[in-house]
């Protein structure tokens, strides 16, 4: 089977499209902004010299987006699919970060719907790995109705490895409405 993780995706809000190596400087405007990062494993990523090694890996991911907010045309962010496993029939979303100003929006629950009605009609479970001092993001895939797996110490695209947890949505729970996207 042939899975699409970089398709254009879309509602009424939200647009995520492929990203492209063009998009740095305007998805780095977004993430210089240090509050974005405070309690993300890697804190300087709002450094230019820090956030490209970021960019860099998720341009060569061919599965990050762009989460384009359509009523202003402004980047709000990004986001990708990354590591599909074809043996247990899944796929990791994440690397996601959001301007501040689409904080408390609705935006990542959007989002979230946007890719998980898309991939899952090619796999059966969506795993996401946030920081383990992450608390906002925890929270904010703990909405989503992921459930908490287990504990991993994950490396970056060359950076030093770091604790995260790792949280799972299946596909039959998605589908039968037990998580909130």
């Amino acid at each position: 089977m042939n899975i699409d993780i970089q398709p254009i995706l879309e509602n009424d809000r939200i647009l995520l499209r492929p990203l492209t190596p063009a998009d740095f400087e305007a998805l780095y405007q977004v993430a210089s902004d240090e509050k974005i990062w405070e309690q993300h494993p890697k804190p300087d990523r709002y450094k230019k010299e820090v956030f490209s090694n970021f960019f860099d890996g998720a341009v060569e991911s061919k599965g990050s987006f762009i989460i384009i907010d359509k009523s202003t045309g402004e980047f709000a962010g990004s986001t990708r699919f990354y590591d599909y496993d074809k043996d247990s029939n899944s796929i990791k979303i994440g690397y996601t970060f959001y301007a501040t100003k689409y904080w408390g929006q609705g935006f990542n629950p959007m989002v979230k719907a946007l890719m998980m009605d898309h991939i899952f009609q090619f796999v059966d479970t969506i795993y996401l790995e946030v920081g383990s001092y992450n608390k906002r993001s925890q929270i904010a895939v703990e909405r989503l109705g992921a459930e908490k797996i287990r504990e991993e110490t994950i490396a970056y695209h060359g950076e030093a490895p770091r604790p995260n947890f790792v949280y799972a949505i299946r596909k039959e729970d998605y589908l039968n409405g037990k998580t909130k996207a």
